[in-house]
Order: C-alpha cells, then sequence, then structure tokens
C-alpha cells in the first residue's frame, strides 16, 4: 500500500511517483495511476477517478482499464466491445492472478500509485490534517471510516450519489462510464443521458428510467427523460431498423427495457396523487409509451388510461375516475383470449344459474354470493397475468437470443470476407454452423409461438423445454 510521503505545490510524492491531484471523472494514461509497459513494453493501462471523495481528500473510488491487447470483453446483444474495467484492488489482484501467476502482486502495486487526490476544489477542507496510516487504516475498515464526502458534478442537491451508503438498496454497482461522464455538468447518477439535465424526482420519478442491464460484473445505470427517450425514437413503439414495441433502448449499452409494467406503475401511481394536473400529467407520459403497439395488454391498457383522461378533462371526481377504473380492469379480467365475454355456466345453461338453495325456495346471500364470485374472478386474473407474463419473458428472451445470434453470424461473415486480414482465422464451417444453429432456434421459436392458443394447447414437451413448466399425469 503506498502512502504519501510529502505534499509540494499541490503534489504529492509515492515511492518515487508525482502523484498529481486529478478532478472527479478525470481520466489518464499510464504513470502515476495506472501500470505502464506491463505486462510488455507498449502496453499503457487507462485509469479513471470516481466522484465519491474521503476526508483525507483521496478519491474512495477509481477504475483502471485493461490495454487494448488484452482485453478480449464482448458485451452479449451489442456490435461494440467494451474494455474491462477494474474498480477495486481485489478484482485487479484476482485478474493478474489468474493470467499472470508468476507476477509478484507487492512489487505489482508498487509500480503505480493506487490512491489518487483530488484537487482541492473538489473537497471540503478540515480544520486538521489527517496521517498517511490513517488513511490506510481508513481504507482497509471502511466501516470504521469517517462518512464519504460525495460530489455531484451536476450541483444537484437531490442526487442519488448524495445518498448514504446505508440508505441505498443493494444493487449491482452502475458501469463506470468514460463516454458520456465526462461531459461538464453531467452526472451519471442524476443526469439523463440523452439532455444531459438532471431528473426529477417528484412522485417517485416517475418521469425517467433507469438502464438495469447487467455488463459483467455491472449494471448500465444511465438513466434517461422517459419523454426525451420518446421524442429520440428510443422509447414506446418505434419501427424500422430500431423495432421497438413498447420498450425502452438504452443509448449507452443498447439494451431493451420492456415498458408495460412502467406504463401500469403510472397509472397505479395516479390514484395516490391528489392534483389533476399532476394526473394528467403522468397518464400523458404513459399513454405516449403505449401508442402505436399492436400488443393486446398495451391496447387494453392505452384504453383505460385515454379514458381516465377523457373523465379528467370532463371535471370527473378523481375517486370517481379511479373506482371505475378499478372495475373496469376486474372487467378486462373476465374477458377471455378472443376477446369474449366470458359466462358463467352451471347445469350446461349459459344463461340461467340454478343453486340447491333456490331450488328450495330459498334466497341465497346475495352478498356473501359476491364476494365469492369477486375471489373467484381475482384468482382467474391472477392466473391469466402470471401465465402471460410467463410466455412473455420465454418468447423476448428466445428472441434477443436469435437476434444476438444475428449480430455473430455478421461478424463472423465480415470476418471471413477479410482473410488477408492478420488477426482473422475464422472458416467457412463455423460461418455454416452459426448458421445451423440459427434455424434450429428458429424453429424452437416457432413452436413457442403456439403458446398464443393457450398453455392448455401446447405439447408437454414444448413447455417443459421452452417454458420450464411440467406437467405431471
Amino acid at each position: 500500500m503506498e502512502t504519501a510521503e510529502g505534499d509540494t505545490n499541490g503534489t504529492a510524492a509515492t515511492a518515487g511517483l508525482i502523484l498529481r491531484p486529478v478532478a472527479p471523472a478525470e481520466y489518464g494514461e499510464g504513470l502515476p495511476y495506472a501500470p505502464e509497459n506491463w505486462p510488455n513494453p507498449g502496453d499503457i493501462w487507462t485509469w479513471k477517478a470516481g466522484k465519491r471523495i474521503h476526508q483525507s481528500g483521496y478519491f474512495r473510488d477509481r477504475y483502471l482499464y485493461l490495454p487494448a491487447r488484452l482485453d478480449h470483453t464482448d458485451i452479449a446483444g451489442s456490435t461494440n466491445k467494451r474494455r474491462r474495467i477494474f474498480a477495486s484492488k481485489q478484482s485487479l489482484e484476482r485478474y493478474v492472478q489468474e493470467y499472470f501467476p508468476k507476477t509478484d502482486l507487492n512489487e505489482f502495486f508498487a509500480s503505480f500509485s493506487w490512491k489518487m487526490p483530488a484537487i482541492e476544489s473538489a473537497t471540503i477542507k478540515e480544520p486538521h490534517s489527517i496521517a498517511a496510516e490513517d488513511i490506510e487504516a481508513a481504507e482497509d475498515s471502511l466501516s470504521d471510516c469517517q462518512p464519504d464526502i460525495a460530489v455531484c458534478q451536476a450541483r444537484n442537491k437531490n442526487c442519488d450519489s448524495l445518498t448514504s451508503e446505508v440508505e441505498k438498496p443493494k444493487y449491482l454497482p452502475d458501469l463506470p462510464c468514460d463516454i458520456f461522464c465526462n461531459q461538464p455538468r453531467f452526472c451519471h447518477d442524476c443526469c439523463c443521458i440523452l439532455c444531459c439535465k438532471p431528473v426529477d424526482l417528484a412522485h417517485g420519478g416517475y418521469s425517467y428510467i433507469k438502464c438495469q442491464a447487467k455488463v459483467g460484473d455491472y449494471i448500465c445505470g444511465h438513466i434517461a427523460h422517459l419523454c426525451c427517450a420518446i421524442r429520440c425514437y428510443m422509447a414506446g413503439t418505434v419501427g424500422g431498423s430500431i423495432g421497438l414495441d413498447v420498450e425502452y433502448l438504452c443509448r449507452h449499452c443498447d439494451a431493451r427495457t420492456d415498458l408495460i409494467y412502467r406504463a401500469t406503475e403510472l397509472l397505479q401511481k395516479c390514484k395516490t396523487i391528489d392534483s389533476r394536473d399532476d394526473n394528467e400529467k403522468i397518464l400523458n407520459l404513459g399513454a405516449s409509451i403505449l401508442r402505436g403497439s399492436q400488443r393486446m395488454i398495451a391496447k387494453e391498457l392505452l384504453n383505460r388510461i385515454e379514458l381516465a383522461i377523457s373523465k379528467l378533462q370532463r371535471g370527473t371526481l378523481l375517486e370517481d375516475i379511479w373506482k371505475a377504473d378499478d372495475e373496469d380492469s376486474l372487467q378486462h379480467a373476465d374477458m377471455s383470449d378472443d376477446g369474449s365475454e366470458m359466462k358463467v355456466s352451471v347445469n350446461d345453461s349459459p344463461s340461467e344459474v340454478t343453486s340447491e338453495t333456490e331450488n328450495n325456495g330459498c334466497l341465497p346471500d346475495s352478498s356473501k354470493s359476491d364476494d365469492e364470485i369477486h375471489q373467484v374472478l381475482q384468482e382467474l386474473r391472477k392466473s391469466q397475468t402470471k401465465e402471460y407474463r410467463m410466455a412473455e419473458e420465454a418468447l423476448r428472451e428466445k428472441q434477443n437470443y436469435l437476434r444476438n445470434l444475428y449480430q455473430q453470424l455478421d461478424r463472423e461473415k465480415s470476418e471471413l470476407a477479410c482473410q488477408h486480414s492478420s488477426h482473422s482465422n475464422l472458416s467457412s464451417d463455423a460461418v455454416s454452423r452459426r448458421m445451423e444453429q440459427i434455424r434450429q432456434e428458429k424453429m424452437k421459436l416457432e413452436d413457442m409461438k403456439k403458446v398464443g392458443n393457450g398453455f392448455g394447447r401446447i405439447s408437454k414437451d414444448v413447455l417443459k423445454a421452452h417454458f420450464g413448466i411440467e406437467i405431471v399425469e
């Protein structure tokens, strides 16, 4: 572990290295904060500072990027390759031990400085200095150290980065970004990736979406205003080469997020808000997400939202609007797949419902009967919703897998066409195998599409293989 031995004109000296203070999110190459000419001459590593700063004046977060020659990380579903990132000494140690087992780790870490001092303007000065050994102890035992000083690049006092670690939910860390996050006044945690302005947290942050796509040991983590994404044809239903169907396409990682659940959340959120203006604004956003889709669930949800908007504009009381919507949503649960209303049939007579108590001349307890029917319909609605989500998840997963295979095929064909390239060792057999793999997966997808007729009309083998449902006779 390196220690600051001195401070001269704003720079710190460590083991013969001059540690120049850096700004939050600043990046560079080689010494003093990254290895140079390791493991081979000409291999230059890249470093990047984080945003959180310890009271000592050193960055809490810092990142190392592999030299391009060593990096072979290919992100699934993307045509671009991203450099492998190390956010901790432990992850870097594991990499070195795995790929370069004969390396002396002490000598390796002594060749550069893991600690990075921050420029004075980014820190809050303390009335007393902290010794270097205290800094090391704080780093080795974070639970015992003083609270970190968080800095929002956008100067947003409500930024998520200012939330303490205890208050934050336990998710995967956000993927460090050296593309958008290098822009002045742009904050990864609170700025829209499309307009670069901070998002609004009103009503639970309904107006923006955070990309939760997993990228290696991280999630993408970039956020965007939904209205910005819709204007940029990156959300909602978009035709052409983009091909979105009530989805959000992340500009950073190209991952797609289904927005049906988000639109449903927007409708439910309105039922807890007393402001008519806010209700109309949220409902209009939900309608913009859903318009143009041919998915049945999207059409039904859009009808409910547009009906609520029209009632709002006519001056209907909010409680009456949401009461009617609850009744309407229950009525939708009573509809069969072909859109016809389900009928309750007893004794093979759909128009006459008889019971033993009626035959005895006694009227049943109507309130109890209504409760029972309501309970039955609620259970039916839950089971149908569960089956729909199960089918949608499996079908979209298979669709995305096929899309990735086609992208791999395109890359392999391009590489095969450039046989003069020195690094190309691809054979035509590999391309043929990829085409056969795609053909097999397309056949599987066609079998899965039969779920549109209902789970009960699909073979047991298809249910077990593609939907994880095993029927025991």
